[in-house]
């Protein structure tokens, strides 16, 4: 009898920690759907930036990768973000692809302008860098340095 009743606490004991991690980590993974307004962006190469990648300025989250598709057209990537009803981006505002580092994930990376004139909800960003992979950037460098010389 003293034997199951020590199991039935431990038991016990242990459903209560894993339900308080799974709080915990509930409450930590923001699964809200996005609130904000809409802006879009086109770019040429977006190097595997997914949904829900984080868009950011000055390294502080402040929307969202909704969506992304190929413009039939221009063969573009066009990305729809979802940005904070509390930020409004100047219409000069430049966004670009960028990476948390060499094995990090992709995120939009904006750099607000200083225009007074801020983008209606729907609007688009004109002003965009691509995205350059590590060996983009190192083939660059290796053409500057020869000099651009060919084989």
């Amino acid at each position: 009898m003293g034997k199951n009743a020590i199991e039935t606490i431990m038991g016990t004991v242990v459903l209560l920690v894993a339900g308080l991690f799974l709080g915990f980590a509930y409450s930590r993974a923001d699964l809200r759907p996005p609130q904000g307004y809409e802006l879009k962006a086109s770019f040429a190469s977006i190097g595997g930036l997914e949904m829900g990648s984080a868009v950011q300025i000055n390294g502080i989250k402040v929307g969202t990768v909704v969506g992304q598709r190929l413009d039939n057209q221009t063969f573009e990537a066009i990305v729809v973000m979802s940005i904070d009803p509390g930020v409004r981006l100047p219409v000069d505002s430049v966004a670009s692809v960028a990476s948390e580092g060499l094995l990090g994930g992709k995120h939009i990376r904006i750099e607000p302008g200083k225009s007074q004139e801020t983008l209606a909800a729907g609007g688009t960003i004109d002003n965009t860098r691509d995205y350059k992979s590590l060996e983009e950037m190192v083939g660059e460098i290796i053409f500057t340095a020869t000099g651009g010389k060919g084989q």
